[in-house]
């Protein structure tokens, strides 16, 4: 079983001089010796380093009082997630599963070991309470595979106490300073052994601004790429909007290819965006269901108790599939199946060696443009018709057309913001409340389609569909709302290309 913490420290450069006194640091009462550990770890990586290239790190490690496997996250700058598993031989399961999407079929072997004598203060203020660890780090590394080398140095960690404002490690900084301690040049122990023992740039990542039409929509098509593999291991362990996020990301790229089919060959994306849909439809199976679920649940809190009549609550939750908490085993399944493994090398290798048609070559403002404005186009033509339908079935089919087209507008448009400036942006927002607005009404039509399923169940039960009679009503009333609305605020984005 492993645990989570969030990681919240800085390092320092040390040299001969040691720890400077930190009494002087506002808010600190006393600092307690702790003594010295002594720690042993082995960082594993693949032979081309892909996990340090993203600045995760693997390592085994005896010694200290959490001896065990630790596997970390970047979070953002000197703040990272720690998952720990129980110190074994083997590399738990857990983690191998977490580090999936980086790894994939690679060996991971042991790289570099690290040995450090940690002589440890605790930083403790008036009543006691922990506030920060510091300690003075003599660092021995070797280079465990691709090299020999070996290197030492000092340094100076401090690690934020679980529930203390981060600010505090401003103070601290501060009278380090003074002290004439500066800021370390690496982020890590395993990085600064990585470049002192075998000198080399871990992976190159792509090179200068994007000039061309084709760099600006391969820059969004990678950035799409790195979401789902950063996101997978939030999947994994069922982190909140991890599941929606990765959704968002393989239909931002599917969008993409077909949007810029004549930037990016059709021939080679189509195949890849076959498969992003798949992967969309299996992220999607659990959580367009917990969607509905919320949904409905609160519209079912709002009718008075005398007008639920049955158990329809105990319907909803059967129906919604309650589960504990933690990714579904089918989920985690999908993360390890060949199939999405080799979907991420596909996307790999067409990021290495991309499709690019001639429009690649031309200028963004050349090509950008007239791409989002057919995009929105398309969904020009899809609004206006199910203006002029009744309501109705086929009212609700262009209405939910529309959405899915303002969507591939919105991602366009997104992909030439860079190139494009603030009238791409602007348009990013429009669209975005349009979809917004017609996603409303989708959800409605799924939530009445829903509810006519639970009504005939409930019946067959010998149970009063009254109430989802009722609910079913109330959307009626809300998707009506919609289409009212609908004719305005198409007024409102009818010329929203026209500044591009």
């Amino acid at each position: 079983m492993a645990d989570t913490k969030r990681e919240i420290e800085r390092k320092y450069e040390s040299d001969e001089s040691g720890l400077p006194d930190l009494t002087g640091v506002a808010g600190v009462a006393s600092v307690v010796d702790k003594g010295v550990a002594h720690l042993d770890a082995t960082y594993y990586d693949t032979q081309d380093e892909r996990l340090a290239a993203s600045s995760v790190t693997l390592r085994r490690r005896t010694g200290g009082s959490d001896a065990g496997w630790h596997l970390k996250f970047p979070v953002a700058q000197g703040v990272r997630d720690e998952i720990q598993a129980p110190l074994s031989d083997e590399l738990p399961g857990t983690l191998a599963g977490l580090v999936r999407s980086r790894v994939r079929d690679a060996e991971l072997a042991p790289v570099v070991r690290l040995r450090s004598d940690r002589d440890v203060r605790e930083l403790m203020d008036a009543d006691g309470r922990l506030l920060a660890e510091v300690s003075v780090d003599a660092v021995q590394a070797q280079r465990l595979a691709g090299g020999d080398g070996s290197a030492q140095w000092t340094e100076i960690e401090v690690e934020l106490a679980d529930g203390v404002d981060p600010e505090f490690l401003d103070k601290v900084e501060k009278r380090l300073r003074k002290a004439g301690v500066r800021p370390s040049k690496s982020p890590s122990k395993l990085a600064r052994a990585l470049e002192e023992t075998a000198p080399k740039k871990l992976a190159p990542g792509p090179g200068g601004d994007p000039v061309t039409a084709g760099d600006h929509v391969l820059a969004y098509v990678r950035a799409q790429r790195d979401a789902i593999v950063e996101l997978d291991p939030a999947v994994r362990q069922d982190a909140e909007d991890s599941v929606h996020s990765m959704r968002v990301a393989t239909r931002r790229m599917r969008s993409t290819f077909k949007s810029f089919g004549k930037v990016l060959d059709r021939g080679i994306t189509d195949p890849i965006g076959d498969e992003l849909k798949w992967l969309a439809g299996e992220l999607g199976v659990d959580r367009d269901r917990e969607v509905l679920n919320e949904r409905l649940g609160a519209a079912l809190d709002e009718v008075p108790h005398t007008l639920v009549h049955g158990p329809v609550a105990e319907r909803l939750s059967h129906w919604a599939g309650d589960r504990p908490g933690g990714a579904s085993g089918r989920l985690i399944g999908v993360l390890d199946s060949r199939r999405y493994l080799a979907l991420l090398n596909a996307l790999d290798a067409l990021l290495a060696e991309p499709p690019l048609r001639d429009a690649a070559g031309d200028k963004p403002g050349k090509v950008l443009p007239k791409t989002v404005k057919k995009d929105f186009g398309k969904v020009a033509a899809l609004v206006e018709q199910a203006l002029e339908l009744d309501p109705g079935t086929d009212r609700d089919v262009a209405i939910h057309e529309a959405r899915k087209k303002t969507k591939r507008t919105r991602y366009a448009a997104e992909a030439s913001v860079p190139a494009l400036g603030k009238p791409a942006k602007d348009l990013v927002k429009t669209m975005k409340s349009l979809q917004n607005l017609l996603g409303e009404h989708q959800d409605s039509v799924m939530a009445r389609g829903t509810l006519r399923e639970l009504s005939a169940v409930a019946h067959a039960a010998g149970e009063s569909a009254f109430t989802y009679g009722l609910l079913y009503g109330r959307e009626e009333q809300r998707a009506a709302a919609v289409e009212a609305q609908l004719p305005d605020t198409w007024d409102g984005v009818r010329n929203a290309t026209d500044v591009l």
